[in-house]
């Protein structure tokens, strides 16, 4: 019997890979459970036994046996595709990929250029913040309707703006007061500017409220988040007088009068003082905003700057901070 065996495994091997696997599948779709190939010490019992051996590697010879059988009977063999269509193909994938790629990472960018070639008019930024709590509604609405603003709302010479709501919103994140200092508990709303135009000697007026977390000691405002504020500010006021309407701070002294409760309505008044060629002389303080808003409230701070405009300031891009 085992002689039989080992003719049986000899001959099945020598056999073509054609022949072999025909009597593979045969064995594997046969009914007849005692259909039975021994062959290098492996099994194939028939469909009701439900197992099939070929040594070490079974799996993988009986699936390659099968393969060419199936070649064998069909007379075809699988198409591949050529290498210039996978390159083709492959190459079209990475080209549409790498643009939609592209065009995320560059929408950001774009809108930067395009908010800053196309800044928004003054009025039009009266009407780009919606406050997004009721907290936040009731400052905005106190700043805008104070007597203080409605008096100054009416003057013909004074022009209404948002001067930070110029800046694009996707470069306002990387701005010290339009992004980093602005928001709940800094500089809870957006700043109200009133600018006179057209004056020899211009000057601004401009309505906040500071929050609690921009303190230095507990309760009171950082003196250099006044600071900020005084040199943006009294900027603001003296560049229409400038040249090219631009300039940068050459000289900046500060006197501190009185400290700044967080959580106060303030005002800062900036006067130009005098104007020569590229330099502006400007004084201005920041005072708590009164509840009638006539005469002067408290003051808080004091500040004495000169502005010079570049040499280049011709060729420099607007800063459109500033008001126009």
């Amino acid at each position: 019997m085992q002689s039989g065996q080992r003719m049986l495994s000899a001959s099945f091997w020598r056999a073509p890979p054609a022949l072999r696997s025909a009597i593979a599948r045969r064995a594997w779709l046969s009914q007849d459970d005692r259909i039975l190939i021994l062959a290098s010490g492996c099994s194939i019992k028939g469909a009701h036994g439900g197992r099939l051996g070929f040594g070490r590697n079974s799996n993988r010879r009986f699936q390659s046996n099968i393969t060419a059988s199936t070649e064998s009977s069909t007379g075809q063999s699988p198409r591949k595709r050529s290498r210039t269509a996978r390159f083709l193909t492959t190459t079209a994938i990475s080209l549409v990929l790498f643009s939609a790629a592209f065009a995320m990472s560059a929408a950001p960018a774009a809108d930067a250029i395009n908010g800053y070639a196309n800044p928004p008019t003054d009025a039009e930024t009266l009407h780009l913040y919606t406050p997004p709590t009721p907290g936040l509604a009731e400052i905005n609405d106190t700043i805008l309707n104070h007597p203080l603003a409605l008096k100054l709302r009416s003057e013909p010479t004074m022009t209404e703006s948002r001067p930070h709501l110029r800046i694009p919103p996707t470069m306002r994140p990387h701005n010290l007061t339009a992004g980093v200092l602005a928001g709940e508990g800094k500089l809870s709303v957006p700043p109200l500017n009133f600018n006179e135009k057209g004056a020899a000697l211009p000057q601004m007026v401009q309505i906040m409220y500071l929050g609690s977390s921009v303190c230095g000691h507990p309760g009171i405002v950082h003196g250099g988040m006044l600071a900020t504020m005084l040199d943006e500010g009294l900027a603001r006021a003296c560049f229409p007088a400038l040249p090219n309407k631009i300039g940068v701070t050459a000289s900046l002294k500060i006197d501190y009068r009185n400290p700044c409760p967080a959580g106060s309505y303030v005002v800062l008044k900036a006067y130009t003082t005098k104007v020569e060629g590229r330099k502006a002389w400007v004084h201005g303080w920041i005072e708590l905003l009164g509840e009638e808003g006539e005469g002067e409230g408290t003051k808080i701070v004091e500040a004495e700057a000169l502005f010079i405009e570049p040499r280049q300031a011709k060729n420099m891009a607007r800063n459109i901070v500033a008001s126009d």
